[in-house]
């Protein structure tokens, strides 16, 4: 029986890059997240971020180890991150079947932000983004039990595909329409129902 290897137990601070663009070492382990969330994110030649996914505790990131393809994105930690280092030879089959399920589930999440690209308007992607990072290392409630994210307009921007200056305009709109509370660095949630009714609607 083939003994999965984890080579160490690395910690990130947030906004600690833990993987660059190019292609995987010959040593370069595969990653699973154990505590926080690792973003996943391109950026293009004028500095314009474009977060492909979040890595929640138990997914993996990493896996063009596994094919030596050219990686073209960064990672970065975005809470406080704790991940495992992989050596991508000692998979056994439930981990590899493990990491199979959850790529898959990754690539379903990558269809459904492209979809929202083509599809939505931006005020119904923040809607989604917000409800998504609910289930995030982000999420938190305020002193009255609301959910909030703690979250700049800049990430939220990546999140969505779009830039801060547009963000935060339309951050604002669903300020005034009592959709949200938004203070520095973090928003609150006031209307989960009409927040989801929003991140449906294809306009």
């Amino acid at each position: 029986m083939v003994r999965t290897q984890i080579r160490d137990t690395l910690a990130f601070a947030p906004g600690e890059v833990i993987l660059y663009p190019g292609v995987p070492g010959p040593r370069e382990p595969l990653y699973r997240v154990r505590e926080g969330l690792v973003r996943i994110q391109h950026v293009d030649e004028e500095g314009n971020a474009l977060t492909l996914r979040f890595v929640r505790p138990g997914d993996f990131f990493g896996e063009e180890v596994l094919t030596g393809s050219e990686r073209g994105y960064f990672a970065e930690a975005v809470t406080r991150v704790s991940v495992e280092a992989l050596d991508p030879d000692g998979l056994g089959p439930d981990l590899f079947n493990e990491l199979t399920h959850r790529l898959v589930l990754a690539l379903h999440q990558g269809y459904r932000r492209i979809e929202r690209l083509v599809n939505q308007r931006l005020k119904n992607r923040i809607a989604a983004a917000l409800l998504e990072f609910l289930e995030t290392d982000v999420a938190d409630r305020d002193a009255e039990g609301r959910p909030l994210i703690r979250l700049t307009h800049d990430d939220l921007a990546a999140a969505v595909g779009s830039v801060r200056e547009t963000v935060t305009k339309v951050v604002g709109e669903l300020a005034r329409e009592g959709y949200i509370k938004s203070g520095y660095g973090k928003i609150t949630l006031l209307d989960l129902k009409g927040l989801a009714e929003l991140a449906r609607r294809k306009e």
